[in-house]
């Protein structure tokens, strides 16, 4: 999952131990968070969407990594093309 976690951050002007202590978690946590290491759980998620006072999706977006096994369909299209469903 990609983030914008240390921009947004940054552009406010916390350090990771501010924003930490906002968020009720380690710097450590924050730093993982902003270096691609660790997607936060929901409620995490949420309370960071807070504090930014963002939507989670303008903070967060998934990648193809973030796409749920699919049986070998990774990738392929959610919907056949319209030409060949009559066929």
């Amino acid at each position: 999952m990609k983030n914008d976690v240390r921009r947004l951050r940054t552009a406010r002007g916390w350090t990771q131990v501010q924003f930490a202590e906002a968020l009720g978690v380690s710097r450590q946590t924050v730093n993982a968070l902003e270096a691609g290491r660790y997607d936060p759980s929901l409620p995490l998620a949420f309370r960071i969407a807070a504090q930014f006072e963002l939507p989670i999706e303008a903070i967060f977006s998934p990648t193809d990594a973030d796409a749920p096994p699919s049986g070998g369909r990774r990738g392929a299209p959610a919907r056949a093309p319209r030409d060949t469903m009559d066929s």
